[in-house]
């Protein structure tokens, strides 16, 4: 596998997550600080919201509007072009845990992903589901029965929807509809089903990968964060491993294909996943390298 060199894009902050390239820019959520940034070509970090109860999926409507997940009040918010955040859907009566990740389809749809318990207590594992947000801001469950959905991406064509299960050691891909409903769950990558087991270290020792953050190339295969195992690795439908990208000792839980040419992989690192630490810390970095096939679908 091929040697990658990592550099440092921006540090000092708690838990990055939610990387995304747009209008020439990285942008990217920090879960115990609150904020979501974007880096200027020049390497200056602006501050674009601060989102109280803790940011973390991003996208955008198709006027440039920015989405933002609000995690713990299982909301997603909008920002006007004043810059205030005004709610756009509220979905907790839809979701089993926090709400987490997001993509954002051409037309403004979001579908938007959930822990399904409360991983930060200690609650035993549940399935849970997937939102859709319509661009009214109405809501409705699209996809049930996934195992902490967490990184997910659209192809180029709009067709497809594939969604990272975290704790379900498998990449799920759904056939996405006109009216943007989804079809029955197609196994994209799986290395063994962990059924209902409750138990949460059960499940990750079990585990092949543990697929947290998730970004689509040109040639249809996936990067993801192996949040378990210091890595990102590059795979495609069927499950076997291309490439491989190691961030030891940090864990990394997000990744994004950009730059002006789409081949700059942008990886979240961190210590570890754990809010206490994370919240009293800032080991939370950006990294980055190059790699050959460039960034494809959204986000």
């Amino acid at each position: 596998m091929t040697e990658y060199t990592l550099r440092t894009i921006v540090d000092g902050y708690s838990y990055l997550e939610g990387p995304r390239w747009h209008d020439g820019r990285l942008w990217f959520a920090d879960f115990y600080t609150h904020t979501v940034n974007a880096v200027n070509a020049d390497g200056s970090i602006e501050l674009v919201a601060t989102v109280p109860h803790q940011p973390s999926g991003l996208g955008w409507l198709p006027d440039g509007r920015l989405l933002i997940v609000s995690m713990k009040d299982r909301k997603v918010l909008r920002q006007e072009s004043d810059g205030t955040l005004v709610e756009h859907a509220d979905i907790r009566d839809l979701c089993g845990g926090h709400a987490n990740d997001m993509v954002v389809d051409a037309q403004g749809r979001a579908y938007v992903g959930n822990f399904g318990f409360d991983l930060m207590g200690g609650a035993p594992h549940e399935h849970t589901t997937v939102v859709l947000v319509d661009t009214d801001g109405s809501a409705s469950i699209v996809a049930d029965g996934l195992s902490f959905p967490n990184g997910m991406v659209i192809t180029p064509d709009g067709s497809t929807l594939l969604v990272n299960e975290l704790f379900g050691n498998r990449i799920s891909a759904f056939d996405i509809h006109p009216d943007g409903t989804l079809g029955e769950r197609i196994e994209w990558v799986g290395y063994g089903d962990l059924g209902a087991e409750p138990d949460v270290g059960t499940r990750l020792e079990a585990a092949t990968i543990v697929p947290d953050g998730l970004t689509l190339d040109a040639e249809g295969a996936v990067w993801i964060a192996d949040a378990a195992n210091n890595r990102a690795v590059r795979i495609v439908k069927g499950g076997e491993i291309l490439d491989e990208v190691s961030t030891a000792p940090d864990g990394v839980f997000a990744v994004a294909l950009g730059g002006d040419d789409g081949r700059t992989l942008f990886l979240c690192v961190a210590p570890n996943f754990d809010e206490t630490e994370r919240t009293a810390t800032r080991l939370g970095r950006m990294l980055a390298t190059e790699v050959d096939v460039p960034h494809a679908g959204r986000p």
